[in-house]
C-alpha cells in the first residue's frame, strides 16, 4: 500500500510502495528559493532528529511519504536544490542509516533510509527543517509485542461545533460488495474507524443523531456481506457498528461530505495483486482537504507512472479521504464526483468532462466517417487454401460468384458500404475491392480462418458379456409284471379270489392282466416320468438306469436318473471407428437389413426393409485445453426372433455428450442384466416325502448374467506439415 497525506504527521499504517511519486500541490512560485546548506542527525531520547539547514525558510511543511518494506521516508522540497556538495550523509543513527538528496528538476527530494519502519513528524524552525521520528518497536527474539491500537483514525476532527448526521443509506455495490453511505454535515467532520472481533464500528467525531436515524438496518436480503446496520448516540459521536459474515476486507473513501465504507468479500485468487470489486490497480490512501482536482490527478500520474491530459474545462475543488483503496478506484471515484471521464491510449489518460468526450468522439467518427466515402478504393486478391472461397465470402457480408450470382450474408457485414467482394470457385481464389484499411482487416480475419481444420479419430469398443450356468435333475421310476404272459397269474392277491395289478397307465394294466394280446409297451410302464429338462440348457443330461428283479421272477423294478449341469461364457466385441474434421459430424454403419411386408397407399402389398446394424454417428469438438467434446449415437441392433409379421430386432441403443481429455478413453454406457430360474415338477404328495420325494419330481435351475459396456477413445490427429495460420 501507498498513501499521500496532506497532514503533517504520518500515519501508522503498514505501507508498501512500489514506486515513487512527487506531491507537487504548491506551485513551486509559492516557495522561495532556497538550497540546502547541511544536514545533520542526533538522537534524542528514544527517537531521531533531522535538521535540514536551508538558506531560506520554507512557506509551509513539505509533502512527504512513507514505504514500509524497504524502510524509508521521503519529503519533497519544492524550489530547493542541494549546495551540500553531497547526495548521501551517512548518520548511523539508533533507526537512521543515512539521508540521500536526490534533485529532481526544480525540487529537491530528501529520503530518510530506515532499519525499522515508523512515524514521523515534521516541522519549521525559522530556516531548519526539523524532521523528529517515532521509537522504532523492534521486537526481541522470543520476546512478545504489545498489540497495538486497532483504531483507525480516518480523519481528524476540525469542526468547532457538534454536526447533525444527514441521512444513512445502504446499497449493493459490484461483485457483491455492500457500501454504507453516510451524509456529513461538512468535510470538516472526524471520522475514526477500527474492528472489534467480528464487527466494524465507525465513530463520527463530535456529531449528534437525529432520532429517525437511530435505528437497524437488516441487509441480509442485498446479499453482501453486510448482515447489519446498527446506528447509536454514543455521547459526542455517532457510533455504527457494522456485522458482516464470512470472510471480507474493507476500504473507506470520503467525497466532500459523503463517508463510503465498502465491505467486500475476499476472493482468493494468488494470480491477482489486489482482491475488490473489479479493480486491479496497486493500493493507495489519499486525504486531501479541498484540492484542486487538476493537482490531484497529478498526484496520481505520479503515483502511477501515467502520462495524464487534463482538458482545460477541468476544474474545481475535492476534499478526499481514500483509505487502502486501488489506484484506478480511487481514479473512479474521482471521476464520478466531478462528472468527469477518462480515456486510455497506451499509457496516457485523457481527462475531460463526460460531454466533452463524447463531442470529441462523436467529431472524430465523423470525420472518419467522411474519409472513408471518399477514400480511393483498392483491389487485392486472395488465395484460399483450405476454406471455401464462397463461404468466406459469404462471411464478409456478400458475394458475387464465377456465375454472376449475388448472396448476402447473413451475419453482419464486414465489408465497408462501398467494398464489394468476387469469389471464384474454380481457383478458390477471393478479389475484394474496398477501402485500404479494411483490406488489411480483412486480409487478417482471412489469416484466421483459412487454417486447416484438425481432425479427430473416434474409437468405439461395444462389449456384450454373457456368462450362463444351469442344472437339471430328473427320474423316471417303472414296474412290469410278465407273468400273464408266461402263463402265470398276474398282479398280486388282496383276498379270495380278487387280486390287483400296477402299471404305469391303462395300457400297461391292459397288458399285465391279458386283457390285449399285445405284448407290454415297454414305454406305457413308467409310474413317474420326470427327465431333467434340459431344453432351456441346450445340452443332454447324462442318465444312469437300475432294474431290480429275482433270476427266476417276471416282475421288474426300473429306476433311471438324470442329471445336467452346464456353464457357459461369452464375449462380442465390436470395434468401430471413424475419423472426421472438427465440429463436423460422421457416421459408420455395418449390419443387415430385414425385408418385410408393408401396404401401400392403393392397399397392395410392397417389401420394405428395416436396418439391423451396428452404428457409430459422432459430432466431435475441440476445446482450447485440448480436450474433446462428443455428441454421441451408438446403435448394437441385432436380429430376433421370427414373427407373423417378420423378424423381430433387440436393439442397443446409447445417445448423450461427454467431455474427453484427448486419447482418454471413458465408458459412456453400460447395461447389466441378470436372470435366475429354479423351477420344479412333481407328483403330489410324493413328491414331497423327505428323501424319497426325489424319485418322484424333477428339478431346473438356470442363471445367467449379461453385460453391456461402451467405451469410447477419442484423439486428435497431429499433421506436422500442415501450417499453422498464415
Amino acid at each position: 500500500m501507498k498513501q499521500i497525506q496532506e497532514k503533517s504527521t504520518m500515519s501508522h499504517w503498514p505501507t508498501r510502495l512500489a514506486a515513487l511519486f512527487a506531491c507537487a500541490l504548491v506551485p513551486a512560485a509559492a516557495w522561495a528559493e532556497s538550497v540546502v546548506q547541511s544536514v545533520s542527525g542526533s538522537q534524542q531520547g528514544s527517537g531521531e532528529v533531522i535538521r535540514i539547514e536551508l538558506s531560506e525558510a520554507l512557506a509551509q511543511l513539505p509533502r512527504g511519504f512513507a514505504l514500509q518494506s524497504p524502510a524509508r521516508i521521503a519529503l519533497d522540497l519544492p524550489g530547493v536544490t542541494n549546495a551540500t556538495g553531497r547526495s548521501s550523509h551517512e548518520l548511523n543513527l539508533a533507526n537512521l542509516r543515512s539521508v540521500a538528496l536526490a534533485q529532481a528538476g526544480d525540487r529537491t527530494r530528501l529520503v530518510l533510509n530506515l532499519k525499522q519502519y515508523t512515524g514521523y513528524r515534521t516541522e519549521l524552525q525559522g530556516k531548519t527543517l526539523v524532521v523528529r521520528l517515532d521509537p522504532a518497536v523492534i521486537p526481541q527474539p522470543g520476546a512478545r509485542v504489545a498489540a497495538a491500537d486497532p483504531a483507525i483514525h480516518f480523519s481528524d476532527s476540525r469542526n468547532a461545533q457538534v454536526e447533525e448526521v444527514q441521512g444513512i443509506d445502504f446499497r449493493r455495490g459490484q461483485e457483491g460488495a455492500g457500501r454504507v453511505v453516510v451524509d456529513l454535515a461538512n468535510p470538516q467532520i472526524g471520522v475514526d474507524i477500527r474492528q472489534m472481533g467480528q464487527n466494524l464500528v465507525v465513530e463520527f467525531l463530535r456529531s449528534t443523531l437525529p432520532e429517525a436515524l437511530r435505528r437497524r438496518l437488516d441487509v441480509t436480503d442485498f446479499g453482501t456481506p453486510v448482515q447489519r446496520v446498527t446506528t447509536t448516540q454514543a455521547g459526542d459521536r455517532v457510533r455504527m457498528v457494522i456485522e458482516p459474515r464470512g470472510a471480507w476486507e474493507h476500504s473507506a473513501y470520503q467525497t466532500d461530505s459523503q463517508f463510503v465504507l465498502e465491505v467486500r468479500p475476499v476472493k482468493v485468487d494468488p494470480n491477482k495483486l489486489t482482491q475488490g470489486a473489479g479493480y486491479s490497480g496497486e493500493k493507495l490512501t489519499l486525504n486531501f482537504q479541498s484540492i484542486e482536482v487538476r493537482s490531484l490527478l497529478q498526484v496520481i500520474a505520479d503515483f502511477t507512472n501515467f502520462n495524464i491530459v487534463t482538458s482545460d474545462t477541468v476544474t474545481g475543488n475535492v476534499t478526499l479521504r481514500l483509505k487502502d483503496v486501488p489506484w484506478d478506484q480511487a481514479l473512479d471515484i474521482i471521476m464520478q464526483a466531478k462528472g468527469l471521464g477518462v480515456r486510455k491510449n497506451g499509457n496516457v489518460l485523457w481527462v475531460a468532462p463526460k460531454d466533452e468526450l463524447a463531442a470529441k468522439e462523436k467529431q472524430d467518427l465523423e470525420a472518419k466517417a467522411q474519409v472513408t466515402a471518399l477514400e480511393p478504393l483498392r483491389s487485392q486478391a486472395f488465395q484460399l487454401n483450405y476454406a471455401k472461397a464462397e463461404d468466406v465470402a459469404r462471411s464478409l457480408g456478400g458475394q458475387q460468384s464465377a456465375t454472376g450470382s449475388t448472396a448476402s450474408g447473413a451475419g453482419t457485414r464486414i465489408l465497408s458500404v462501398r467494398g464489394s467482394v468476387f469469389a471464384e470457385t474454380r481457383t478458390n481464389q477471393l478479389f475484394i475491392s474496398d477501402i485500404p484499411s479494411k483490406l488489411e482487416e480483412i486480409g487478417q480475419l482471412i489469416g484466421k480462418i483459412d487454417i486447416p481444420v484438425r481432425q479427430v479419430m473416434i474409437e468405439a469398443r461395444i462389449v456384450e458379456a454373457e456368462d450362463t450356468w444351469g442344472r437339471a435333475l430328473g427320474v423316471k421310476l417303472g414296474a412290469t409284471d410278465l407273468r400273464a404272459q408266461q402263463g402265470g397269474t398276474p398282479g398280486w392277491s388282496v383276498g379270495g379270489s380278487n387280486r390287483i395289478a400296477i402299471g404305469g397307465n391303462y395300457l400297461s394294466n391292459g397288458y399285465q392282466t391279458s386283457q390285449t394280446s399285445t405284448t407290454v409297451d415297454y414305454s406305457n410302464t413308467q409310474f413317474v416320468s420326470l427327465p431333467a429338462d434340459t431344453s432351456s440348457l441346450g445340452a443332454t443330461a447324462a442318465t444312469f438306469a437300475l432294474s431290480l428283479f429275482g433270476a427266476s421272477s417276471n416282475r421288474f423294478l426300473n429306476l433311471e436318473l438324470s442329471a445336467l449341469e452346464s456353464e457357459g461364457k461369452g464375449k462380442l466385441v465390436s470395434s468401430p471407428r471413424v475419423i472426421t474434421a472438427d465440429q463436423k459430424s460422421a457416421l459408420i454403419e455395418q449390419g443387415t437389413e430385414l425385408p418385410y411386408q408393408s401396404a401401400t397407399s392403393s392397399g397392395a402389398t410392397a417389401v420394405s426393409f428395416r436396418k439391423a446394424n451396428l452404428k457409430l454417428e459422432v459430432i466431435p469438438q475441440i476445446t482450447p485445453e485440448g480436450n474433446i467434446i462428443m455428441d454421441v449415437d451408438v446403435n448394437k441392433d441385432s436380429v430376433g426372433q421370427s414373427t407373423s409379421a417378420g423378424f423381430a430386432i433387440n436393439t442397443k441403443h446409447v445417445k448423450t455428450q461427454v467431455l474427453v481429455e484427448n486419447g482418454g478413453t471413458v465408458v459412456i454406457g453400460g447395461i447389466f442384466e441378470v436372470s435366475e430360474i429354479e423351477s420344479i415338477n412333481k407328483v403330489p404328495v410324493l413328491g414331497d416325502v423327505p428323501y424319497l420325494g426325489v424319485l418322484f419330481r424333477n428339478k431346473t435351475r438356470k442363471s445367467s448374467k449379461t453385460e453391456l459396456l461402451v467405451f469410447l477413445t477419442p484423439k486428435v490427429i497431429t499433421d506436422r506439415n500442415a501450417p499453422a495460420g498464415r
